[in-house]
């Protein structure tokens, strides 16, 4: 079969444009319409999103699971993790982590070589604390499960309110 360079390139930048564009509207739907990640916004100066790609329940495609959080966990291959500037469009790549065997498609000098992936991967492989590390002005574990706690109850008081006003009035007219 023969490959008509040109086109195949174009094809390329096209994926790759398709992938960060697919990326970046992840990680602004996670920052402007996922409830957790809103109320995380309102109360410090930061957020992490956390990305992974899981198999839907189809056993074929793929999905993305985007999940706001306050502190950097494991790194993890087959992740993606960003930090990002609360109520601002201002997003720090931490790391992009393909899946294993998909590692030796970005080396350098292929087609698909990607700076990023590659530093990822060898800061997985060679300094993985350093990538786990907290950033500077990372809140503390403390401060961190008291903004948890103090959202988990109020959506908890929001549903209680919502459960008594959404009752029908027991009371009738006798």
């Amino acid at each position: 079969m023969k490959i008509e360079r040109l086109e195949t390139h174009d094809r390329l930048l096209h994926l790759h444009q398709d992938q960060s564009l697919n990326i970046a509207q992840g990680a602004e739907d996670c920052l402007k319409l996922n409830d957790l990640s809103i109320r995380l916004q309102s109360r410090s100066p930061y957020i992490y999103i956390f990305a992974h790609p899981r198999t839907a329940d189809d056993g074929l495609n793929k999905r993305m699971i985007w999940q706001p959080r306050l502190s950097k966990p494991k790194a993890q291959t087959n992740s993606y993790l960003f930090r990002a500037i609360s109520n601002t469009d201002q997003v720090e790549v931490c790391w992009l982590l393909p899946s294993r065997e998909m590692w030796p498609q970005y080396k350098k000098g292929n087609i698909t070589e990607h700076d990023i992936v590659n530093w990822s991967i060898h800061m997985f492989e060679t300094k993985k604390s350093e990538l786990e590390a907290a950033a500077n002005g990372d809140l503390s574990e403390e401060r961190s499960k008291h903004i948890y706690l103090d959202i988990a109850n109020e959506i908890d008081q929001e549903r209680r309110i919502r459960k008594i006003y959404s009752k029908p009035d027991s009371l009738v007219d006798v």
